[in-house]
């Protein structure tokens, strides 16, 4: 056998695990935060509002907290209770809300309304990450997120 196969339940979970490798499905990093409201995945937002997070809604912003994950490979915080939870990618590929002409491997930074736009002469703090393909106008395109 390759030692493939589930272990513990919902209901019986371990506590502490040793292995040598671990690998996962999803392709990012992401952390629970409070919201003041319920955002789409792909969508970025930024510390600040009523609560935690809150969606971007300004160019080049330097508060930037990261994208929407779709399926984080590894959530932190996971425990986080509120009326809103945002799981924010970190570190990673993630689809996100773009807009305007982007080119495989621009910086990525804050357009407003929670998309991002290309920006190769982004200040510090103010880079989300780097777009993994091209796109024109409005869509949705996977950035590597690097803080």
């Amino acid at each position: 056998s390759d030692g493939v196969g589930n272990i513990g339940q919902s209901d019986n979970s371990f506590n502490t695990v040793h292995a040598k490798a671990t690998s996962a499905q999803y392709a990012d990093l992401a952390e629970k935060y409070e919201a003041d409201a319920d955002y789409d995945e792909g969508t970025v937002v930024m510390f600040g509002g009523d609560k935690e997070v809150t969606i971007c809604g300004s160019s080049n912003c330097k508060a930037i907290a990261g994208i929407i994950s779709t399926s984080p490979a590894y959530s932190m915080n996971d425990g986080l209770e509120a009326d809103n939870v945002a799981v924010v990618a970190l570190v990673g590929r993630v689809p996100c809300k773009v807009t305007g002409s982007i080119k495989k491997g621009d910086l990525m930074v804050s357009a407003g309304d929670g998309k991002a736009k290309a920006d190769n002469g982004a200040g510090i703090g103010e880079v989300i990450g780097k777009a993994l393909a091209d796109s024109e106008g409005e869509g949705v395109i996977e950035v590597v997120v690097k803080h």
